[in-house]
């Protein structure tokens, strides 16, 4: 339909929206920030006796606890959306702003028109999370992981003391003095199955070559046992290095399912852990969807039914208890689907149809989004 000239049209959100919209996010944002907060510093207890006892800088700490954070959002902003918008709502419910709103003829589905928008927001951060922040800082973290290990694994024998460098490596020490030169030092080693290995020496030093530690032997022997005869055989030798390194170094770390694009998920034909990889990338992508099936539970909670003058609290109780259930079946449907390929469906059903029936809900008591437009400009008579 033609306009006339300077006349344009355009969204404008009502007031009543931008209001709850401002208060939804106000909430969020100090919600969602007090509890990664809270759950980083939990987290970060674990790392510190790494970094007192191994001198490592607060650089360090810093960034590998920062590789968490990514994580922590995905679990937290579900539950933070959907804690603020059951609170926020019901507060107005019980200052009567939401009576006024109605009296002034706003549906329900318009009165949670801001809810929306404020859950919309939150899962398009869900996907960016998911889909590619997620598992870029798991790989970085595991690599950096890797790398401190490898670095402090030196620092770790202790003189007296079987020491566990990895899984299948046992270091003992009998003395270390001050310029870490070793005495009397004794290696299992059973990193290939094949070849168990007892070392001995008189003496060692361990040096680090390409960020990976290493112990350089003296005068010593390694026994080990021929698979095929059964037979000890003793190979003695003057000097002999033995690499410490709990694993390869990181940049050939294999990629988990956790750790890999969704395109290397959904590419994954042939592979053994096809299933997995599968399930992992449907899960990625119903994640966000959730965020929006948890809000919908808060709004149906406070916006249907019949107003009590006393206040309900049985409707956001029933709220917080569907959430929680919904929350434990998404576990029980991603360990079903992650052994059988059939179920997979199933985690799109229990992240969408929550929301689903609960904006159908809503909408049976209103005719339309209440989206208004006007026009900028001279208003025709």
């Amino acid at each position: 339909m033609a306009t006339s000239k300077g006349t344009s049209l355009r969204y404008s959100p009502p007031l009543l929206d931008r209001y709850i919209v401002r208060q939804l996010i106000v909430a969020l944002c100090a919600l969602s920030g007090g509890a990664v907060a809270l759950i980083w510093l939990i987290q970060s207890l674990h790392f510190i006796p790494v970094i007192v006892q191994h001198g490592l800088s607060l650089t360090v700490f810093i960034e590998l606890t920062g590789l968490l954070l990514p994580n922590l959002l995905t679990v937290i902003l579900p539950i933070s959306t959907f804690l603020v918008i059951l609170f926020a709502y019901q507060r107005m419910a019980q200052d009567r702003e939401l009576t006024v709103m109605k009296a002034a003829g706003r549906s329900p589905l318009e009165l949670a028109r801001p809810g929306i928008f404020c859950a919309s927001a939150v899962v398009l951060i869900s996907f960016a999370l998911t889909l590619w922040l997620v598992p870029a800082s798991d790989y970085a973290f595991r690599k950096k992981q890797m790398a401190i290990t490898n670095r402090v694994a030196a620092l770790l024998i202790e003189e007296g003391v079987f020491t566990s460098v990895g899984n299948n490596l046992t270091v003992y020490v009998r003395s270390r003095d001050a310029g870490g030169q070793l005495q009397g030092v004794l290696i299992e080693d059973d990193r290939d199955p094949k070849t168990h290995a007892t070392i001995l020496a008189e003496s060692g030093a361990v040096i680090m070559v390409n960020d990976l530690p290493r112990v350089v032997l003296y005068n010593g022997s390694r026994q080990q046992i021929d698979s095929k005869t059964g037979r000890l055989n003793v190979l003695t030798f003057g000097r002999n290095t033995i690499e410490l390194a709990a694993a390869k170094k990181s940049t050939h770390l294999d990629r988990t399912a956790e750790e890999r694009s969704l395109f290397q998920l959904l590419h994954s034909h042939g592979q053994p852990e096809h299933t997995k990889f599968l399930a992992e990338a449907t899960h990625r992508l119903t994640t966000p969807f959730s965020v929006f099936s948890y809000a919908m539970i808060a709004l149906v909670a406070v916006l249907r039914g019949a107003f009590s003058r006393h206040g309900n609290i049985t409707r956001p109780l029933t709220a917080i208890f569907t959430v929680v259930g919904l929350l434990a079946l998404s576990l029980i449907v991603q360990n079903l689907a992650n052994r059988t390929p059939g179920l997979t469906p199933l985690i799109w059903l229990q992240s969408l149809l929550p929301g689903i029936i609960g904006f159908i809900l809503l909408a049976r008591s209103g005719d339309n989004l209440g989206f208004s437009f006007r026009r900028s400009g001279n208003r025709p008579s």
